[in-house]
């Protein structure tokens, strides 16, 4: 049995710890493009705002310490470019060395996660518009709240992600307004609930400008200036975008598997693909909400951390189902 995951973080490197703890005989190859396989999401937004003050609390485990615990094949910096389903082989880029390879692969398991959604104008190159999804971000934000001491931040969606930069930024020190599209801050909470975030964010001094989205971003006097679709403008020091995600569905897609309606890789209750020998787990599948039975994405690892278990589970013909998320 050889079992190849693309991806770590939540889904990836779960799924492969379960998978051996199944199988010790197993190869298990895990291939991540970028240099971390496991840190924790949830403490990013602290780290910035100083609560976590020590960097490496924030890695789960590293590769060495990884491959010495559970002797799987780690290759960091490593970019699955396409996936050959009649041969059953991934064609894998070294992206430091620019070499292209394929691996084969028995089973195949995808968690290629999901990239921020960037508005349209927000690409300015070296201005101080951020996201925040691992820990590159989060070391390009901290250091520019460090070096830069901005006394205003504009952050831009107020969903968890936002309220927490909101909550962090003003920790620093840092004046801070939140725009939301919406009537509300946190959308999922019925608006009685939100009522009382409003209110504690007036009382920590984070204005809210709901009901408005963004029009387009622009630089004047080495300042950056954020207009709203209703005209308004605000100036500002640094934007941070938290207005949503975009599954990483293109490999998927390339590969014929099947897209759900959502934008996400369709996945089964066993988190098989329409290929039965490829699973997909995390922020880039598409699975059924517990109320309302209807596809969703949900981008949390909680729910990750089941589903890498679940396909682990499938892999080593070990019956397990998901059955659903109330994205709590």
């Amino acid at each position: 049995m050889k079992l190849v995951i693309i991806g770590g973080v939540a889904g990836g490197a779960t799924a492969a710890a379960r998978a051996r703890r199944l199988n010790e005989e197993a190869e298990i190859v895990l291939v991540e493009r970028g240099e971390f396989i496991s840190f924790a999401n949830c403490g990013l937004p602290y780290y910035i705002g100083g609560t976590i003050k020590n960097r490496d609390e924030l890695l789960i485990t590293d590769a060495k310490a990884f491959h010495d615990r559970y002797q799987i094949d780690i290759r960091l910096f490593s970019e699955a470019w396409s996936i050959d389903r009649r041969n059953k082989q991934v064609e894998i880029k070294h992206l430091p060395t620019g070499k292209v390879y394929r691996e084969s692969y028995d089973k195949l398991i995808l968690s290629p996660g999901a990239q921020p959604i960037r508005p349209h104008g927000a690409e300015m190159e070296s201005a101080p518009i951020f996201t925040l999804r691992n820990i590159p971000d989060t070391d390009r934000i901290k250091e520019f709240v460090d070096s830069h001491k901005p006394e205003s931040a504009v952050v831009i969606g107020g969903g968890f992600i936002g309220l927490e930069m909101a909550e962090n930024l003003v920790h620093r020190g840092v004046k801070t307004t939140i725009v939301e599209k919406q009537n509300q801050v946190m959308p999922p909470l019925d608006y009685e609930m939100a009522a009382l975030i409003h209110l504690k964010l007036e009382e920590e001094g984070v204005a809210c400008i709901c009901g408005e989205g963004m029009q387009s971003f622009a630089q004047k006097n080495g300042r950056l200036i954020a207009v709203t679709d209703t005209g308004r403008e605000i100036e500002t020091d640094m934007i941070i975008l938290s207005v949503g995600i975009r599954p990483e569905n293109h490999l998927a897609k390339e590969a014929g598997l099947r897209i759900g309606d959502s934008g996400g890789i369709w996945v089964d209750a066993g988190m098989r693909t329409s290929d039965p020998d490829i699973y997909a787990v995390g922020d880039a599948v598409e699975v059924a909400d517990y109320m309302t039975g209807r596809n969703v994405i949900t981008a949390l690892a909680g729910p990750a951390n089941k589903q890498a278990r679940i396909a682990a589970d499938n892999v080593m013909d070990r019956r397990s189902v998901f059955r659903g998320t109330l994205s709590t």
